[in-house]
């Protein structure tokens, strides 16, 4: 079981040791669930520094295909490795340019643009260079109404899978329409494509060390239902994970559920 907090663009680095030292504190160091945060990049030392020596692992947002070069405001694997990350998300909707709730203009929309081949290669190099990759897919909420929920879905993992893989790795299953909306995925929704993920990456001719999770408003009220679900493995957090009692009770949860 694994629950996995994002961060996003919150948190000085004062603020990140005193949030990560607040989840160490309220979290039992003997849990059977997987914990692990991602702070901003700035902020990194001071999360890696507040979680040393706990059950509380350190991920990071993104990261850039290339171990090096004239790649101006990139950070590549080693950069992360040497932080003592083990984790790094790759191709969040956000990145994408792909917002379940956002005041941005259109117009400025396509600064945010990863496409699925740049999700690739970034699955690719964090693979590559001992990072276990957080894959992120899912849909919007025109592509869900046209009935393309598989088919999107089907479309990300085969850019990123098409390689095929016998290292471990995450898919996080966050249908766009319910980041930062408060708009939770029913459970049993959740559950189906969670499932409809699984067969599809097997079919791409993964082995079986990765895990399906969930996320989307995810919080402790929701939690318990979405990780109970026979193919949730996990849930990645956003907002419930910057407030310390709130993520402490859904790693309970976990801990609960993964005995």
């Amino acid at each position: 079981m694994l629950i996995a907090g994002n961060w996003k663009m919150h948190t000085t680095s004062a603020e990140a040791f005193t949030l990560a030292s607040r989840i160490c504190e309220s979290v039992h160091s003997d849990g059977a669930s997987e914990v692990v945060v991602c702070p901003p990049f700035v902020s990194m030392r001071a999360a890696a520094d507040a979680v040393a020596g706990s059950r509380i692992l350190l991920g990071a947002q993104t990261m850039f295909w290339e171990t090096q070069g004239a790649f101006t405001g990139e950070v590549s694997a080693g950069m992360l490795l040497e932080f003592g990350c083990r984790f790094c998300i790759v191709g969040h909707s956000e990145r994408r340019g792909r917002f379940g709730k956002s005041d941005l203009p259109a117009n400025l929309l396509a600064y945010f643009s990863e496409t699925d081949a740049v999700v690739a290669r970034k699955f690719s190099a964090a693979l590559g260079a001992g990072l276990i990759p957080i894959l992120c897919v899912g849909e919007t909420e025109k592509e869900r109404a046209e009935h393309r929920t598989e088919q999107v879905i089907q479309t990300q993992l085969n850019a990123a899978l098409c390689a095929g893989t016998d290292a471990r790795f995450v898919i996080a299953y966050e249908p766009v329409w319910a980041i930062g909306t408060g708009d939770v995925c029913e459970p049993d929704e959740a559950d189906r494509v969670c499932a409809f993920i699984r067969t599809a990456a097997k079919k791409a001719g993964t082995s079986e060390q990765f895990q399906v999770v969930y996320g989307g408003s995810v919080n402790a009220e929701n939690a318990r239902a979405l990780l109970e679900r026979e193919s949730v493995e996990g849930v990645l957090v956003g907002g419930a994970s910057l407030e310390p009692d709130e993520f402490s009770k859904i790693i309970a949860i976990g801990d609960e559920i993964a005995k």
